[in-house]
């Protein structure tokens, strides 16, 4: 056997073999071949190999003779191995396709494996037919039957795409300190206290807590984001009404851009995002000079993706809240130091949707111009 298929290696082939096993990941079946060619170069015997590398006898012939007969990467690679037929005929997938897009059984919410399995073997001649073959034909067809998402349908007219564009337009502006771009909006937060002390974590023992949680109410952040320069602001309160919105508004035309002729401020349609807010927090002198230096931009209804401050309420909640916080002062504490954070580290969203994009990608929801008669 030895004699028949003998290994030797050519210099850049023994090189690109130690490479191989020297850096970067690979399959282990590939490695092992890498080292079964190396170790038969050097003059190895085949049962000496197969004790070393940890196979067994016919691997270490196989690669031996697929090097020998064919070249390195065919030694190094899967050989194409046969299979049972498939299961399901084309007609017979489409079937289950057809089955798992249709309404489920009476009583039931949705299809599982085994209903679909059930269904199959009533509508075609199979006497039975496994869980796995229907997962995997769903699979290929890019089906979770068992699975739904929730997702608002936009009513795209000339108001959408008048606000989106308006929106857009503002993104692609160059930055104007006298005229600043900023987008707002709130986001609720619960308080979530833990019942008993969580275990920290430990080598090769993962930080443990409990299921059970004690709620402490919730609190609102509100969140501006300047458009053009790397710079957010986060403010907690006990609530969202009309007039702590109205007082994020005059901190930001009397604190955070004293300097500005105006503020542009992206966002969205909640009721508390008026002008009437002001009035129903400031005397009506106040409320006009506040007005004065703000300028509303709504985004589209159902359109929050819009709004650039969103992107950064995510990252918040990844970097800063994903995890159980009980207490409002620890909240403050800890938003604070994350936004202190980004904005040091200059920070910023890329936005990279124009109204040129919109106009390409989403022309065939633009509503239809009327027709020259």
């Amino acid at each position: 056997m030895n004699v028949r298929y003998r290994v030797e290696l050519s210099q850049t082939e023994r090189a690109a073999r130690t490479a191989l096993l020297s850096a970067g990941k690979h399959a282990a079946r590939r490695l092992k071949r890498a080292q079964i060619l190396l170790a038969a170069d050097a003059g190895a015997s085949d049962d000496d190999i197969a004790t070393s590398v940890g196979v067994g006898g016919s691997t270490v012939y196989r690669t031996k003779r697929r090097f020998v007969e064919g070249n390195l990467e065919r030694a190094l690679s899967e050989e194409q191995r046969p299979g049972s037929e498939r299961k399901l005929t084309g007609e017979e997938e489409a079937l289950l396709v057809a089955t798992a897009c249709a309404s489920p059984p009476e009583g039931r919410a949705r299809w599982t494996l085994k209903l679909l399995a059930g269904a199959m073997v009533k509508l075609t001649e199979h006497k039975s037919l496994s869980h796995e073959t229907v997962r995997r034909r769903l699979a290929e067809n890019g089906l979770k039957p068992w699975r739904k998402d929730m997702w608002c349908i936009p009513q795209v007219d000339g108001e959408y795409v008048a606000r989106m564009e308006d929106v857009l337009d503002l993104y692609a502006e160059a930055p104007d300190p006298k005229r600043p771009v900023v987008c707002f909006d709130e986001s609720p937060v619960q308080l979530i206290g833990e019942v008993r002390q969580p275990i920290p974590a430990a080598p090769g023992q993962l930080e443990r807590y409990d299921y059970e949680y004690r709620r402490n109410g919730t609190v609102n952040l509100f969140v501006i984001l300047d458009v053009h320069r790397p710079w957010r602001k986060i403010k907690l309160t006990e609530r969202r009404a009309a007039e702590d919105y109205a007082q994020c508004m005059r901190e930001l035309v009397d604190i955070q851009y004293p300097d500005a002729e105006y503020i542009r401020v992206v966002q969205d349609n909640l009721s508390t995002h008026s002008a009437g807010a002001l009035y129903q927090a400031f005397p009506p002198a106040e409320a006009r000079r506040i007005l004065r230096r703000l300028e509303f931009h709504y985004t589209p209804k159902h359109a929050s993706w819009l709004n650039m401050v969103e992107i950064e309420i995510g990252v918040l909640r990844g970097q800063c809240l994903d995890r159980r916080i009980d207490d409002a002062k620890w909240l403050r504490r800890e938003i604070a130091a994350w936004e202190q954070q980004r904005n040091t580290a200059r920070a910023r969203i890329k936005w990279m949707f124009t109204t040129d994009k919109a106009r390409a990608k989403m022309g065939h929801a633009y509503p239809d111009t009327a027709k020259e008669s």
